[in-house]
């Protein structure tokens, strides 16, 4: 087995005025940060993170090793927060992917509330378990999955990268299978979209992630695009498949915000729609092809005609 195609899609969403979320994308390791904390802070924190576990990536090949490259980012973040007071407090979510192709496994470090998931036969599993306040209260019982998707504190997480001087992340190995398609996602998509809605994005693209990317981050905004969002997608295939093409540049999205008023679909409050996006003409110009142009092309005609009469005239005397 291999690698197949991957793809990488982030956007900024449609109520943030910047974008919080990093990512590492470089097969056969994947991750996503997802940073918090107050001004740049999460930005910071996410962005220390990502750039932890890409240094990392290229001696990264043993499950056994995410644990300590997570910590490593812990160190980072927490090091940061404790000597700048402007970032103190500030954290962020990490979730890992390192595929070992021959040995037939996917590995994964995890620690906050930004998921992964397994397409496999149709059926979407999230494979990760959410650090967060609501998914604690599902697994004792107190609310159902469904209270959960519309609880107000579903994005309270209950553990984070670089908020204390240590972390301990969830690590764990699973199978693979040629026709696996795995997908990590910060909360930004999951808490726009059900997994029916997901998978129904993936598979309307015929699981190709470059084409499911876009199309879950435009039905994540379409929905209100409330947070930022990042997808990466990677399928597992045989080894006789045909290599995929290049990969495409990592596509990062930024969706127009409005400079002043409410930051809505419909932009600035009482902002006219039709004055905001003038119509514009469509036609070709053509030099000439105007009022004055006539007139000047008119003019140009009697000259030539006056000066042709008066050679005439000129010869005949």
């Amino acid at each position: 087995m291999k690698i197949g195609r991957a793809a990488v899609v982030t956007d900024t969403g449609k109520r943030r005025l910047g974008n919080e979320d990093a990512y590492v994308f470089e097969p056969p390791l994947f991750a996503i940060a997802d940073g918090m904390g107050g001004a740049r802070a999460g930005e910071i924190a996410a962005d220390l993170a990502a750039s932890a576990l890409e240094e990392a990536s290229a001696e990264t090949r043993e499950a056994t090793q995410i644990a300590t490259i997570i910590a490593e980012a812990n160190r980072r973040v927490w090091e940061r927060s404790r000597a700048d007071p402007a970032t103190a407090g500030m954290g962020t979510t990490v979730t890992i992917a390192l595929v070992d192709a021959p040995a037939g496994t996917i590995s994964f470090g995890h620690v906050g509330d930004s998921r992964a998931y397994r397409l496999r036969d149709g059926a979407l599993e999230q494979v990760t378990t959410d650090h967060s306040l609501v998914a604690e209260l599902v697994e004792s019982g107190v609310l159902t999955p469904e209270e959960a998707e519309r609880h107000p504190q579903r994005s309270a997480i209950t553990k984070a990268v670089g908020t204390e001087p240590s972390v301990d992340a969830d690590v764990f190995t699973l199978e693979i299978l040629p026709g696996d398609l795995f997908l990590l996602c910060s909360d930004g998509l999951s808490d726009m979209l059900s997994e029916e809605q997901i998978t129904s994005g993936i598979e309307s693209a015929d699981r190709n992630p470059e084409a499911a990317g876009d199309a879950l981050v435009a039905a994540a905004n379409a929905r209100g695009g409330e947070d930022n969002i990042t997808v990466v997608l990677f399928e597992i295939v045989d080894d006789e498949a045909p290599d995929p093409p290049p990969e495409r540049e990592p596509v990062i999205e930024e969706t127009a915000l409005p400079a002043t008023g409410e930051l809505s679909e419909e932009g600035p409050e009482g902002a006219d729609p039709a004055a905001a996006e003038p119509e514009l003409d469509l036609e070709p110009t053509r030099h000439g092809a105007g009022p004055g142009g006539r007139i000047a092309a008119l003019a140009l005609v009697v000259s030539v005609l006056a000066i042709g009469l008066l050679v005439l005239y000129l010869a005949v005397r």
